[in-house]
């Protein structure tokens, strides 16, 4: 009967493990496509236009780098409305209408970069925003947010 039970485990976990991954989507070039809010220091317009990749370990853009360094990343998946109700979010809210199209989940991302055992080169991108949509994204910076679209 344990030996049954450990094969019926088995084929769960390699069966959930082969499933696709889409909550979690970040992994593609985004293009840096508007800004919404006060700007600090930073000019929106020489950001406009830029692009942020991820892909398997490696990042490279206007936001963030790690090549290759010890990039990790986890999420919080929040239902749209528990979203917006955290303080800590409020700078999405004039984005609300177009983060929750064709959504009713949003994915907040922490990606990091330990660096490759350098404590200069650590890096943190927080909070990185996805919809179950997956072309669309968001990063809060300097006073307001950036949108970003995938094709």
């Amino acid at each position: 009967m344990k030996k049954l039970s450990t094969i019926i485990a088995t084929a769960f976990c390699s069966f959930t493990l082969s499933a696709p991954a889409n909550a979690d989507f970040i992994d593609t070039r985004w293009s840096v496509v508007g800004f919404t809010g006060e700007a600090w220091f930073i000019n929106p317009q020489n950001v406009i236009g830029q692009s942020q990749l991820f892909h398997k370990g490696r990042a490279e853009g206007v936001f963030y780098s790690c090549n290759f360094a010890g990039q990790s990343s986890t999420y919080t998946r929040y239902e749209n409305e528990a979203f917006f109700a955290n303080p800590e979010f409020e700078l999405f809210a004039p984005l609300r209408e177009g983060m929750t199209l064709s959504s009713e989940t949003l994915f907040v991302h922490r990606i990091t970069c330990e660096g490759g055992g350098n404590p200069a080169q650590r890096r943190v991108i927080y909070p990185f925003v996805t919809n179950e949509a997956r072309h669309s994204a968001w990063y809060l910076f300097e006073g307001g947010v950036f949108s970003l679209y995938t094709p």
